[in-house]
């Protein structure tokens, strides 16, 4: 019950804050006719991996730890190095485990603060230490390991990556009038789409984790009560066969008298 009241919040505010990062993503989008080309190749690619804080949830963990795990080794089969940055105290725990893997960064108590309402602040510092890092040229790629809420049933491990590169800003539109000029719209408007997507991502995840606690706890629910009654008709069995039992030994013990 607590699962699906969370889950119900958090499935109304990424449905409410999905309209907003649209409208912000087609804005930005009539701006922009190109991405700025990257310099050389990735050397370096920041993962933003999403998992819950606490258990009781099924394979939602697991199935993102196998994923993460698996995404680090393409980029290093290719000779790319990996920072990882954990959102989710399980996620972050497995880093820990592995020495093969780092955490640049731990955001691991983002996600607990989605209820709490200032869940986009620390959305908004996130994407400025990645945005720092870019400026800095330690990173050169960003990308987004997630579960899309696709269905009651079905959370999809998703990979997406954020537009790092700054647009640049081409001729609009006859019917487009824009204050400042284009260009400084699109820098202004950069950043924000860069957190709302984030947010946006970090709003779909919750939804999944709720969706599948709700699911795990219904299927425990189900093996529960099917158990209960297997182990009652047990109990009946045994005690009719003991009864009978009694019965036989009383019967035949006036019949031998």
């Amino acid at each position: 019950m607590m699962a699906s009241a969370k889950l119900h919040r958090t499935q109304s505010l990424s449905e409410n804050f999905l309209r907003y990062a649209s409208e912000l993503r087609s804005v930005a989008e009539c701006l922009q006719t190109a991405q700025r080309s990257e310099e050389g190749s990735v050397k370096t690619v920041a993962i933003v991996c999403f998992s819950s804080s606490s258990g009781l949830c099924g394979a939602f963990n697991s199935n993102i730890i196998k994923a993460t795990h698996q995404r680090v080794a393409e980029y290093t089969a290719k000779g790319t190095a990996v920072m990882l940055l954990p959102v989710g105290k399980k996620i972050a725990d497995e880093i820990r485990k592995v020495p093969s893997l780092t955490a640049c960064f731990d955001f691991s108590t983002m996600n607990e603060r989605v209820e709490k309402g200032d869940a986009y602040e620390l959305a908004c510092k996130l994407i400025d230490h990645l945005l720092k890092l870019y400026a800095e040229n330690k990173i050169q790629r960003i990308e987004l390991v997630y579960h899309h809420f696709k269905s009651m049933g079905q959370q999809v491990i998703s990979y997406k990556p954020l537009p790092i590169q700054k647009p640049i800003a081409g001729p609009l539109q006859e019917d487009l009038i824009t204050e400042p000029t284009p260009q400084e719209l699109a820098d202004i408007l950069y950043p924000k789409q860069l957190r709302a997507e984030l947010y946006a991502t970090l709003l779909d995840a919750s939804t999944s984790e709720h969706a599948a606690r709700m699911m795990a706890m219904q299927t425990a629910d189900d093996n529960a009560n099917e158990l209960l009654q297997e182990l009652t008709l047990l109990y009946n069995k045994t005690r009719q066969q003991s009864i009978t039992n009694e019965l036989i030994d009383i019967m035949g013990g006036k019949i031998a008298s």
